[in-house]
């Protein structure tokens, strides 16, 4: 029997992070294709929502981008608490923000146990001459931690709309996504000499 048209399956994603990593990028960069180049913190907590296509279903993702800042990590373990998805994102530019991510994953551990899908993202690949962290490594620390991982940069637009297609495809009910689809959504291994910031803007989003 045809399933109501109105059960779309939802999702809550919380991304989480040290200040200026780049979490509000990615979401930005993901939800209108954009990149802003003036730095402005989040304060607290935001909220956006987004549709995805996939294959035969349509799924309803909830992006709640969280505060680097220590003042707020108070309130993270409630934004924690019912999620389906942790993002956990580091710059590649920054040892120290990649050290902490150890961390984050603890705390979204407490929260949920491993009745969660962990991601781990390298973010500003761009920073090629600036990098402190080599995928090696990350993929490595993500294999530790038993968490996915991949690198992006919300500048170049680089793996940003891989990094959300990888993690539709390990949501809960997804599983029957056919395994090609799975090799085509993204390639943890490309290197980061591969990213073009002068390419032109495609001027749409093709989500």
């Amino acid at each position: 029997m045809a399933k109501p048209v109105s059960a779309l399956a939802k999702y809550k994603l919380v991304f989480l992070g040290d200040q200026s990593v780049g979490k509000t990028s990615i979401i930005t960069r993901f939800m209108y294709d954009k990149f802003d180049t003036s730095y402005q913190a989040t304060i607290g907590i935001d909220f956006l929502s987004k549709t995805m296509y996939l294959e035969d279903r349509t799924v309803r993702l909830q992006l709640w981008d969280t505060a680097g800042q220590e003042r707020f990590r108070s309130l993270i373990p409630s934004y924690i608490r019912d999620s389906s998805v942790a993002v956990i994102i580091y710059d590649v530019a920054s040892r120290q923000t990649f050290l902490n991510t150890i961390k984050w994953i603890e705390e979204v551990r407490a929260e949920r146990g491993s009745d969660v899908i962990i991601v781990l993202v390298g973010n500003k690949t761009d920073l090629v001459e600036k990098r402190q962290v080599s995928v090696e490594e990350g993929e490595a620390k993500a294999n530790e931690l038993n968490v996915m991982f991949i690198e992006t940069s919300a500048k170049a637009g680089f793996n940003i709309k891989a990094l959300f297609r990888k993690i539709a495809a390990a949501l809960p009910g997804m599983e029957t996504l056919s395994s090609t689809k799975h090799e085509e959504l993204v390639d943890v291994n490309l290197k980061s000499s591969s990213v073009t910031s002068s390419r032109p803007e495609s001027g749409g989003c093709a989500c």
